[in-house]
């Protein structure tokens, strides 16, 4: 796992794109707050940039830097959760413009994965994750379900966890508006 990490972080620095395990699905991955790297992500997707893609964190401190003010209900729906939960939060900060939805609003999770916290940890700011797919395609459930042209269109793809066979799945999306009022995206 070090070595992977090593790879992915050097690829990370220079705006390049990883395809990394993450506490769900494989994603594509970059820096979160470089927007030429964010837009390789969209370009190797074929997915307009309208659609906004989640940010990963490693601790709670992070989080606080990417969103102008976290609202108490979510502090609450992290505390409580049980499985991998994103939430879509106003107010976001800090990150490339074209990762930031229309309405000021970022999905970002904060991750328990070991790989995933290590190489935040490390790299000392958020990392973009997204489906390792082509918009409009099927997330795949495992390493060997990711097209080829994902495969190719990355610069790094980490080695941790190709041969693991479980199915993983999606996160739930929980959207929190300003006021604290949320409603479910995704379960």
């Amino acid at each position: 796992m070090n070595n992977d990490i090593l790879r992915a972080l050097e690829v990370l620095r220079n705006g390049g794109l990883i395809l990394y395990p993450t506490d769900t699905i494989w994603g594509i991955g970059c820096d979160a707050t470089n927007t030429g790297a964010v837009a390789k992500i969209y370009d190797i997707k074929k997915r307009a940039d309208s659609k906004s893609m989640l940010v990963l964190v490693d601790t709670e401190n992070r989080l606080a830097q990417y969103i102008d003010k976290v609202p108490e209900i979510a502090w609450q729906l992290i505390e409580v959760a049980d499985k991998p939960m994103t939430i879509i939060y106003p107010g976001a900060k800090n990150l490339a413009e074209n990762l930031v939805a229309d309405d000021g609003s970022v999905g970002i999770r904060l991750v328990k994965d070991e790989f995933c916290k290590k190489l935040i940890e490390r790299f000392k700011k958020p990392i973009v994750s997204t489906s390792a797919n082509i918009s409009g395609d099927r997330p795949p459930a495992v390493f060997n379900d990711i097209p080829e042209e994902i495969k190719q269109g990355v610069d790094y793809i980490v080695e941790w966890r190709q041969d693991n066979l479980s199915h993983a799945t999606p996160s739930s999306i929980i959207k929190i508006d300003a006021s604290g009022r949320f409603s479910i995206i995704r379960h």
